[in-house]
């Protein structure tokens, strides 16, 4: 858990990297990812050995890392060939406080989800959804969330012309534009703005209260009502905090999740010092999952050291220096 502590100058994270995503099925998820979601494998990499151990908290791990891009922004599908981990637990539901997605952007929402019914995705909203315009900070936005083949949620969105990053804006011929965030769900948004914003250093973009019936159909929640933060770094896509203020029934983060499991996802932020973020964090009293700064000397995946922590609801968050 993440305890109070005074803003740091300069902030701990200096970008968000990419949306790590453990899957069963290596060949089965980039197939998935590549052919109806548009990204690119830029790498694929086998991985094993005591620092891996320490990084990730499994023992006699064997992991297959690829890589691949959509736009500017990156994800990590992770296949723990050893060991196993378990699936995802059934009834999962949006309010869980496990639950993380990315939001990947589309230039036609409509053409978006005729794609994905001809590729015969499951829904985990009833359809597409466009946010009433009463609601000034999020009224003409379009969203739909389905699953992956793992049932991993992924949303896909659409922002009218006075919404989103110019970048989104841009004309493309690609349906699939990019990520623009991933989104947790937390218990409690201001400590979870103590530990992203004011001990991590990201900062806040944009705040919003949903509710109404588009937004129960979007999460598939009866009567949900959603607190919603965007937090930013200097580069990279956001994370978004969604707090249910109701309903009060989502089922709290497992406290025996570990990385080889397919609920798991980790965001991997950057830092220019991979020690004294470590230091920053272990003072904060922060719960880590890595045994500390973990060397990596072969920068097999790209990074020269990093750690594991979790967030105060039990997300983890990957910290690498380059």
């Amino acid at each position: 858990m993440f305890v109070t502590v005074q803003s740091q100058t300069p902030p701990l994270i200096s970008s968000v990297e990419a949306i790590e995503i453990t899957v069963a099925d290596m060949d089965r998820a980039v197939a998935f990812y590549s052919q109806v979601l548009g990204f690119t494998t830029m790498s694929d990499t086998e991985v094993a050995g005591e620092s891996y151990e320490q990084l990730e908290g499994v023992f006699g791990v064997r992991m297959r890392v690829v890589q691949m891009r959509l736009g500017d922004e990156f994800i990590l599908l992770t296949e723990y060939l050893a060991p196993k981990g378990r699936p995802i637990p059934a009834g999962a539901r949006s309010n869980d406080k496990s639950s993380q997605h990315i939001a990947i952007i589309v230039s036609d929402m409509d053409k978006a989800y005729r794609w994905l019914r001809q590729n015969k995705v499951v829904h985990a909203s009833s359809g597409p959804q466009t946010l009433p315009a009463w609601n000034t900070n999020t009224g003409g936005i379009s969203a739909f969330y389905f699953k992956d083949p793992d049932g991993h949620p992924v949303e896909i969105l659409h922002f009218p012309p006075d919404k989103g990053a110019d970048k989104w804006h841009r004309p493309s011929d690609k349906l699939f534009l990019g990520i623009d965030h991933t989104a947790i769900v937390v218990s409690d948004t201001d400590a979870s703005l103590r530990s992203y914003r004011n001990l991590l250093g990201m900062d806040v973009a944009g705040q919003s209260e949903n509710y109404g019936p588009e937004q129960e159909r979007l999460s598939n929640v009866f009567g949900a009502h959603i607190r919603i933060t965007a937090l930013r770094a200097s580069e990279g896509p956001g994370i978004e905090l969604l707090e249910y203020i109701a309903p009060g029934d989502g089922r709290p983060f497992p406290g025996d999740e570990h990385a080889n499991d397919m609920i798991h996802r980790q965001t991997r932020l950057v830092t220019k010092s991979a020690d004294r973020a470590a230091r920053n964090l272990f003072s904060a009293k922060v719960s880590f999952v890595s045994s500390g700064v973990i060397a990596n000397q072969k920068r097999e995946l790209g990074y020269g050291s990093a750690f594991i922590v979790r967030d105060p609801d039990g997300h983890a968050i990957e910290i690498e220096q380059k």
